[in-house]
């Protein structure tokens, strides 16, 4: 019981972690966004690769 628990935390805590990437993400100013090579399109791809990948 303990274990299921344990994973749902973890889940939760990889789902806030990527909805606060996201929003990161899209709200960051355009000119530092250039200079990183990103763009607000691709907030979701971007946060999903960086949470969700080992």
């Amino acid at each position: 019981m303990t274990n299921i628990i344990a994973q749902i935390r973890a889940a939760a805590a990889k789902r806030a972690l990527y909805n606060r990437t996201v929003f990161e993400l899209s709200n960051m100013p355009a000119d530092v966004a250039h200079d990183l090579g990103l763009f607000p399109e691709d907030a979701a791809a971007t946060a999903r690769k960086h949470v969700y990948s080992s």
